[in-house]
């Protein structure tokens, strides 16, 4: 595959400097604010634009990778013959090595941060003899918390990383949720990393969307700090996927498949 670049530096993903007035008990003060960026990325597949995505400006590589991934229009780097990311623009000019690609016909508005897309895909079921003790949850959603870099210098943004139940082997921040899981996947993809029989530990709450993200994966765990919405529970029950929120302190909620973590149904 050839990659290629508009800019030989890596675009900053906070703005600095910008002024803001904070009211307190002390009254009005002038402070100065670092804020996430955010950019509108659009992507072109063999010269049809396939999605505009809110993204923040970091990692694009990566995302354009694992979102054409999790929409099932690649199924490896082999599949992408050349990629540019143009800062400038910005667009994700994307060759693919067949000439024979369709434009898939139905796509649905993410209910994430910055109105992502994702493409009408089946979740493939998840299959994993992971098992994890509810204390290594929570002993690596700290660890994960401690790998955030962008969330304590602007806020604004949600993290996830990919875990192999020891460490964070991934980690990935942007505007967007979903962006994230992109992300993850891009880079495990390009480095060859695998995602089968790990963990994924985000920030945010878990929608059904982004569960067949997860699927695509094919990773057994998701936890998160907030609370997943109805039907992704009942999603991760029909995917085989353990889904784990509201990790905080000493404390967490199983809301599907809890026999990973050494509960019964």
């Amino acid at each position: 595959m050839q990659e290629e670049e508009s800019s030989s530096s890596e675009l900053k993903a906070v703005a600095a400097g910008l002024v803001g007035h904070r009211f307190s008990d002390k009254g009005w003060v002038e402070k100065k604010v670092n804020l996430p960026k955010e950019m509108d990325l659009t992507i072109s597949v063999n010269q049809q634009e396939l999605a505009t995505i809110l993204c923040t400006p970091i990692e694009l590589k990566y995302l354009v990778f694992g979102f054409l991934y999790a929409a099932g229009i690649i199924s490896g780097v082999g599949d992408v013959m050349m990629m540019r990311v143009c800062d400038d623009d910005p667009l994700a000019d994307v060759r693919l090595s067949s000439s024979e690609f369709s434009m898939p016909t139905k796509r649905t508005i993410t209910s994430g941060c910055g109105g992502g897309t994702i493409f009408d895909t089946k979740g493939q079921e998840v299959e994993s003899s992971l098992v994890i003790a509810p204390t290594e949850v929570l002993a690596l959603m700290k660890q994960f918390q401690a790998k955030m870099e962008l969330y304590p210098l602007s806020g604004g943004v949600h993290t996830s990383a990919l875990s192999d139940a020891r460490e964070m082997l991934v980690v990935a921040e942007d505007i967007g949720r979903h962006n994230t899981l992109d992300k993850i996947q891009g880079e495990c993809l390009l480095r060859e990393i695998s995602t089968r029989d790990s963990l994924l530990l985000t920030t945010g709450r878990i929608s059904s969307e982004m569960l067949l993200k997860v699927a695509s994966m094919q990773t057994p765990v998701v936890v998160s700090r907030h609370s997943p919405t109805d039907r992704a529970v009942s999603l991760a029950w029909d995917l085989g996927i353990t889904l784990v929120g509201h990790v905080r302190g000493r404390s967490l909620m199983v809301y599907s498949h809890p026999e990973r973590l050494g509960r019964s149904a």
